[in-house]
């Protein structure tokens, strides 16, 4: 995918594989955060985007625009867009490869207006790594897989070490974390995925 006219990825990036442990084809990933704002159910105006692995190291999200995501009357915003495409494309990357990752870079390619009331399905794909580097892509398309294209991102990731989140996140929002993880052992988290 080009948008800017620089290649996707940049030259020098290898082919990404799949860690051993990355869910397979058809798994639905659950939340990586509770309090995440791009998937987590206690936001109340989150996003809500749920994902699940297709076939080919690809990962299907489904994100449904309500009256609280409006910019224009009766539009989504293009800053709530950016952050689902952030979302999708940050759980791609930490599902498939099994590590933790930032956003370093995201480009967004608005195609068409999605209105308040329809879903956006982002299909979005690992496109190689350099390093720490993580190159991914994807697009949206409105109400259906095969709907038409509405919104095109691509996105640079940065692998980090755990210790990026509890050097650089609010001491509260861990603790709160860590006593919501003990209150429920059996289930795995990770910082992104």
């Amino acid at each position: 995918m080009t948008q800017t006219g620089q290649s996707w990825p940049p030259a020098g990036t290898e082919p990404v594989e799949p860690h051993p442990d990355a869910p397979g084809p058809g798994s639905k990933l659950p939340q990586h955060y509770e309090q995440c704002f791009g998937c987590g159910d206690e936001v109340d105006a989150g996003l809500h985007i749920r994902s699940a692995v297709g076939d080919g190291m690809v990962v299907h999200s489904t994100f449904t625009v309500t009256e609280a995501h409006q910019g224009a009357p009766g539009l989504a915003h293009g800053g709530l867009l950016a952050c689902a495409f952030d979302e999708a494309l940050g759980s791609t990357v930490g599902n498939l490869l099994r590590r933790p990752a930032v956003t370093g870079k995201l480009e967004t390619d608005f195609r068409r207006p999605v209105p308040v009331g329809s879903t956006l399905h982002i299909a979005a794909k690992l496109d190689g790594v350099a390093g720490r580097k993580i190159y991914a892509s994807a697009e949206g398309r409105l109400d259906a897989d095969d709907g038409p294209v509405a919104v095109r991102a691509r996105g640079l990731f940065v692998s980090v070490d755990f210790t990026h989140f509890t050097t650089h996140g609010d001491v509260n929002a861990l603790e709160k974390f860590r006593a919501a993880r003990k209150a429920r052992p059996e289930k795995d988290w990770d910082i992104n995925p």
